[in-house]
């Protein structure tokens, strides 16, 4: 097996949350607080998430209040609770058959916790052996390198057993930082829009789950 261990985003990695939760909630969001923005188009709302970045885009480019920013979150967090997004087609397989390898399964991302504990147990049937999400610290979060860090101590690994995965810039930052390999999530619903800027940014590209899978050496055979 190449690598040991598989560290992951989750939102539009693993699973379909823009389409499915981030980008309908929004759209609910602003026909309650900005109507002339209700029709923004996916592809538009993707190229923001990832600049100036989310909290950037809703404080910034269109100037929330505080009180507007928590009817945002009261909204967005309704659609989390609610939606458990599909998983890309493939991962379920990957998952069983890396793990049968002895391979392990670590998640990074500005989810909460609890959200990516209940995706994983619907969707996969197992829990990852370690989550850093968006309730750790700021300083804890990713671009910062403390999750990759923090996996190579618990887990007792070299940067060269681990491979990030991710669709978006902030992880292939804190996996250069740390010298851990990295690979771009080509399959992901950002893609079209950010694909072009993110993807050269990562040290492989892979355009399905499937390749991902013989890269790793857990393919179906």
């Amino acid at each position: 097996m190449r690598f040991a261990c598989l560290a992951l985003d989750h939102d539009d990695t693993v699973v379909m949350s823009s389409p499915e939760i981030h980008y309908p909630s929004f759209v609910e969001a602003m026909r309650v607080l900005r109507p002339e923005r209700a029709d923004m188009p996916f592809d538009e709302f993707i190229s923001y998430s990832c600049a100036p970045g989310m909290h950037a885009f809703l404080s910034e480019v269109l100037a929330l209040d505080a009180r507007e920013m928590r009817v945002e979150q009261e909204i967005w967090r309704k659609y989390t609770l609610a939606r458990t997004p599909d998983a890309y087609e493939g991962f379920a397989a990957l998952f069983a058959r890396f793990r049968a390898q002895g391979g392990r399964v670590c998640v990074i991302s500005h989810s909460e916790r609890d959200v990516i504990e209940r995706h994983y147990r619907e969707l996969f049937g197992f829990l990852p052996d370690l989550i850093f999400g968006w309730d750790e610290p700021e300083q804890r979060r990713k671009p910062h390198p403390y999750p990759l860090q923090e996996t190579m101590r618990r887990l007792n690994l070299r940067p060269e057993e681990i491979l990030l995965v991710d669709d978006l810039a902030p992880g292939f930052s804190m996996a250069a930082a740390c010298g851990v390999p990295s690979a771009y999530a080509g399959w992901s619903h950002t893609s079209p829009a950010v694909g072009a800027r993110v993807r050269p940014q990562a040290d492989y590209a892979f355009d399905t789950v499937e390749e991902l899978a013989t890269f790793l050496g857990c393919a179906e055979v």
